[in-house]
């Protein structure tokens, strides 16, 4: 156990890996943005066989269990869902900068109902995954306009729901006897809002079913659902008030360095100070 616990830096490192990857491939699909939620829940179904493979398919089916575990995915599901939304009446510019500071509200609800506590090198290194965040935030403005004031409901219920859902992680975490149970409930309630993106879902619009269509899609959100699965167990034997903001800002450092290598872009001075920020975050936070 006390092997694990020292390894918790290793599963956020995966998660970290993982979503970097995934986050500079995302774009690729020729896919609609409802259906592509559908096929992340999909595809979140063999990553729980694994789990439950590796409990011997004991599931811990307390009712609090069940409850924090389809929580935490109820969150996460609810809030992609919610991002869809935000995305369609607003630009990315101002959505995703407001929804990437969300470990702002899990480092304060971790400090208040769990308290959790870091030493003051472990509080810079918390602060430079914020600079980071910040800074990829600011490389990604466009010139897209504004076509309704509810982009900042729907943005804000993104911003909520992802930064109670590290709180919710942790909680579940520490009631479960074992970290795939938790994901097993995520990975459910994942599917169990499939019916609400189909619903979302303009079928009157030519849908793509070649290879390029769902098929990549499910091989880029694969490497979600594996993010996901590190996350519980990093959360498990982390704290969350670091695992979420490490996670977080340092995933767009993959993305740039890939987008870097394949497509030639030359990093912005904010993707630089972001850069570095987010692998000073990762030295810092790794002694705590």
């Amino acid at each position: 156990m006390s092997q694990k616990k020292h390894n918790w830096l290793l599963y956020a490192l995966v998660t970290m890996v993982t979503w970097g990857i995934w986050g500079a491939f995302s774009d690729q699909p020729d896919y609609p943005a409802t259906l592509t939620y559908v096929v992340w829940a999909i595809s979140m179904v063999p990553c729980a066989l694994f789990a439950l493979a590796n409990i011997k398919f004991k599931l811990d089916v307390r009712p609090k269990s069940v409850l924090l575990g389809m929580g935490v995915g109820l969150l996460g599901a609810g809030g992609q869902l919610a991002l869809f939304q935000a995305l369609k009446y607003g630009p990315g510019y101002l959505v995703i900068p407001m929804i990437a500071v969300a470990p702002i509200i899990t480092v304060i609800l971790s400090a208040i109902f769990l308290k959790e506590r870091v030493s003051k090198f472990g509080v810079v290194g918390i602060a430079l995954a914020f600079v980071a965040l910040v800074c990829f935030s600011l490389s990604g403005k466009s010139d897209e306009s504004v076509t309704s004031w509810l982009w900042i409901v729907f943005a804000s219920v993104v911003f909520i729901s992802w930064g109670v859902q590290a709180l919710v992680m942790k909680l579940a975490n520490n009631y479960a006897p074992d970290a795939e149970s938790v994901f097993v409930y995520m990975a459910i309630s994942g599917l169990v809002l499939i019916p609400v993106a189909l619903a979302m879902t303009d079928f009157s619009q030519p849908i793509n079913h070649s290879f390029n269509g769902p098929w990549l899609t499910f091989c880029i959100q694969i490497l979600n659902a594996i993010g996901a699965f590190a996350l519980v167990y990093a959360n498990r034997y982390g704290k969350a008030m670091i695992v979420a903001p490490l996670g977080d800002a340092c995933a767009p450092v993959i993305s740039c360095i890939i987008s870097l290598i394949l497509y030639a872009h030359v990093p912005s001075v904010p993707q630089i100070i972001g850069i570095v920020a987010a692998i000073s975050c990762v030295l810092i936070l790794s002694r705590e």
